[in-house]
């Protein structure tokens, strides 16, 4: 089974996805589990966790004050802005794993130093945004320090949902049983698109006047 573990809805302020497109478009490419990332929300997953047709871990793409942390598996809405160890902390108070995100993403990305600094659960290894490069890094990163990894689309719109995901037995049913098998796991992780040069000049440009806009506050 495919398991796309970092997508975002139109509850996230810069995702299109509505919830009916997340569960019609992960059907099609043969997605079967999903961690709904929004940022710093948690209400998409309420609103879909009964679907019946994928399953849906309960999950947050936190902006700590140093970058993005992807919470896996928490029972409530993780607060944005603290320190890279309290959303650590708040997220295993919430029963949640805390992943380093897409760690050497320029402006959300934590960086190298930061992730080996604080005591992550995993990282993120591959991140359909993310530039190939990037990509290798964090996987030899994660892979350096015996972490688990992760791979997720990343997907901002419907159509880029599935373009990384990880897979696990198909005989897992819950979530729960999901995050546990990636957690005690090596995971196969796929990532099958990458933002080259073009899109990560549009994106860096993008990102900046969203910055000003939002007051030269992280998103």
């Amino acid at each position: 089974m495919k398991a796309d573990l970092h997508v975002h809805t139109l509850y996230s302020n810069d995702g299109k996805t509505t919830l009916e497109e997340l569960l019609e478009y992960a059907e099609r490419m043969g997605i079967g589990c999903i961690a709904v990332t929004d940022h710093n929300q948690f209400e998409a997953y309420e609103r879909l966790k009964d679907n019946g047709r994928v399953i849906i871990i309960p999950a947050e793409e936190v902006s700590s004050a140093e970058g993005h942390i992807v919470a896996l598996g928490i029972d409530r809405l993780i607060p944005r802005d603290l320190s890279i160890q309290e959303t650590i902390d708040r997220i295993h108070e919430a029963g949640g794993y805390a992943f380093a995100a897409h760690p050497y993403r320029w402006w959300s990305g934590l960086g190298e130093k930061n992730t080996l600094a604080y005591p992550f659960d995993g990282i993120e290894a591959r991140n359909g945004r993310s530039t190939p490069r990037g990509n290798r890094r964090s996987e030899k990163l994660a892979r350096r320090i015996g972490k688990p990894m992760t791979a997720g689309s990343d997907a901002h719109t419907p159509r880029h949902i599935g373009e990384g995901y990880v897979e696990v037995p198909d005989d897992l049913t819950t979530w729960q049983e999901v995050v546990e098998y990636i957690m005690h796991n090596d995971a196969p992780i796929v990532c099958s698109h990458s933002r080259h040069m073009k899109a990560t000049l549009k994106y860096g440009v993008k990102s900046i006047g969203e910055w000003l806009l939002r007051g030269c506050k992280r998103m």
